[in-house]
């Protein structure tokens, strides 16, 4: 197995169950507890994962809060959705990247592409692109929110209209043929809203558990989404409402 895809699965499995051991995953790998440990260590060097003795475990810059808890939700599909997403953009590029446990996956991805420049709202975000050291990471100010690690408010806002961006890319609470694109906290809405607004297009990620839920903040129209990268297909009515709204959409793993 490569270096890259076995430290892909032992990423997932430190984020699949917040922990794993050295032992665990030699024997899930097939490969020998020098290797893993090795990995481990590329891995924290990465600021991807935290070492103990004889393991590794998420580390604090996930925090402790409910984005810690979606860092751990449908692990695969998003890992496959940033690994798709990422490969969309290019050097050059202006990127507004919101808060979320899919973006911060892009985020990762994101690190290795070189000359990009990534302006968020997320601390975590803007630590793993800077850590990446390939490009630039602009963190905007504002009221900081420790649950999620983010700065939201009308500072935050006032900063992100001092901004043009090629690209804006989201995360979002729920897609839905009636509601589009909503999400479930107001201020996180509202950041998201200033973002599509300053930049040339937009791009949702979403994995499956997204299409038909309900929440209870509007972010825009399906007709205002440029592009859709998820894991599975639609359901009928709401790729056909996609289709409809001029939206493209591509499914990790599948190419455009």
């Amino acid at each position: 197995m490569k270096v890259q895809n076995r430290q892909s699965r032992i990423l997932a499995e430190v984020r699949s169950h917040e922990k794993a051991t050295v032992e665990y995953l030699a024997d899930l790998l097939g490969a020998s507890r020098e290797t893993i440990r090795r990995d481990l260590t590329d891995l924290e060097r990465q600021g991807k994962i935290s070492k103990f003795h004889g393991g590794a475990m998420l580390p604090r810059l996930f925090g402790e809060g409910a984005l810690q808890q979606r860092m751990s939700e449908n692990v695969d599909a998003k890992l496959r959705i940033a690994g798709t997403a990422a490969a969309l953009f290019h050097a050059g590029e202006t990127l507004f990247v919101d808060t979320g446990s899919t973006t911060q996956y892009f985020a990762e991805q994101m690190a290795q592409v070189q000359g990009v420049n990534i302006i968020t709202n997320s601390t975590d975000v803007a630590a793993v692109i800077s850590a990446g050291g390939q490009s630039g990471a602009y963190l905007l100010g504002g009221q900081f929110s420790a649950d999620n690690r983010q700065t939201v408010g009308t500072m935050t806002i006032e900063q992100i209209n001092g901004f043009h961006a090629h690209h804006a890319v989201l995360t979002v609470g729920a897609l839905g043929v009636d509601i589009g694109v909503a999400d479930y906290n107001l201020e996180e809405s509202q950041v998201a809203k200033a973002m599509i607004a300053r930049a040339g297009s937009v791009t949702v990620l979403a994995d499956h558990s997204k299409f038909g839920a309900m929440a209870s903040f509007g972010v825009c129209s399906l007709d205002r989404i440029n592009r859709l990268v998820c894991d599975t297909a639609p359901p009928a009515d709401l790729a056909q409402a996609l289709g409809s709204a001029g939206v493209e959409v591509v499914i990790a793993g599948q190419g455009q």
